[in-house]
């Protein structure tokens, strides 16, 4: 089939702001708190506009959940899947994995909820890092190795409520880490002789988070940071819906490349599970353990323009905008969207052209942040 370059047309539902973002390391708290408020005042007829299909599809899904989740289960806030009750209120974390070649094979990352990739780094033809996400972070036996994080996961992080967990970085996470929705555990984590050089060897093994919470100030508990309607996507009413049962307006997409030059992150739709394989590297993705491939419901695609900090090729992405492109691919179909964080701490939402809030399958979900100067090269078949 015949490779498509595809850019987002603008978007009318949507106004575009180019220079809101999370900003640069040096951006105080009253250029944040600015930020801020442009964006949520450029965004509130947008999310005005798709209220009234937001809690007519909210309320849709907590029927059908109440209706199909066995006693003692509840819907996964992150995956939409049924998971023990007695973890609703327990906050996911968020775990910074290194994606050189070198750290491979990775560790528990096909365990994951929600992973994101982003570009670490403006050099080393920009190598990427993954984010995981999970929920239920009491049965991990083996995750990592574990690397630095970078400002831009620090927000990302906070839509969950998540605690990040990571091994230092560059002092420009520093003022990230002083506001009060910022949970991160730094390093002290279990160290694995693989035969690999020191910064490769540092994994979250069984009873260390367990350690950490308990010699640290943070609950394990969601708190006072959570967003208010309890919900992080729009999850679909139909757990397994097909794009094209609602828009007419839809592409194939059974192959999706990504401008991430260093380890040419690949995403193929597999038909016998109805998902999407991820690769890098020129191969699938396996887990060391388990041998699990790494693999997603969801696919979001995120055009995000960036800020580098420094000669070092040190970064931060204006993931705090609105209006900005996207894709979302399910079950072999990509749709544009539209995407808009309002604040720090709010969770991303992903928008039609009508202005209402997309629908997400029930399942895993890979998001990734492509840097805008590279967006046009996205390819999907």
């Amino acid at each position: 089939m015949k490779w498509n370059r595809l850019v987002m047309a603008g978007i009318t539902a949507a106004v575009l702001v180019t220079t809101a973002g999370c900003g640069t390391a040096a951006t105080d708290t009253s250029d944040t708190a600015a930020t801020s408020a442009a964006s949520e005042a450029a965004t509130s007829a947008l999310q005005e506009s798709a209220s009234d299909a937001s809690t007519a599809a909210t309320t849709s899904d907590s029927a059908v959940a109440a209706d199909s989740v066995p006693e003692g289960m509840y819907r996964s806030e992150l995956t939409n899947e049924p998971i023990d009750d007695a973890l609703k209120d327990q906050r996911p974390i968020a775990v910074m994995v290194d994606n050189e070649q070198t750290a491979l094979p990775h560790y528990g990352t096909a365990d994951a909820d929600v992973v994101y990739e982003l570009m670490n780094s403006t050099m080393n033809n920009r190598i990427t890092r993954l984010m995981c996400l999970y929920k239920d972070w009491e049965k991990i036996t083996q995750v990592g190795s574990v690397r630095s994080t970078r400002p831009t996961n620090i927000l990302l992080a906070s839509e969950w409520n998540a605690v990040l967990c990571h091994d230092g970085g560059p002092y420009y996470n520093d003022q990230y880490f002083k506001k009060d929705y910022a949970a991160h555990f730094s390093g002290g984590f279990s160290r694995v002789n693989n035969g690999k050089s020191r910064e490769f060897t540092e994994y979250i093994k069984s009873g260390d988070l367990d350690k950490k919470f308990k010699a640290s100030k943070y609950s394990t508990t969601y708190n006072e940071y959570r967003p208010d309607d309890d919900s992080h996507f729009n999850f679909s009413a139909n757990t397994d819906a097909k794009l094209s049962d609602t828009y007419k307006s839809v592409l194939s997409a059974t192959d999706i490349r990504l401008p991430f030059k260093h380890n040419g992150s690949e995403l193929k739709y597999n038909e016998k599970t109805q998902t999407y394989d991820y690769y890098e590297y020129g191969k699938v993705h396996k887990d060391a353990d388990t041998g699990k491939i790494l693999t997603f419901k969801n696919v979001i695609l995120q055009d995000c323009t960036f800020n580098q900090l420094d000669e070092h090729g040190y970064l931060i992405y204006n993931c705090i905008d609105t209006g900005k492109a996207g894709f979302y691919l399910t079950n072999g179909q990509a749709k544009n969207i539209s995407w808009v964080k309002a604040n720090e701490t709010d969770p991303t939402r992903y928008y039609d052209e009508n202005g209402d809030e997309v629908a997400i399958n029930t399942g895993k979900t890979y998001i990734a942040l492509v840097p805008d100067d590279t967006w046009s090269k996205v390819a999907i078949k």
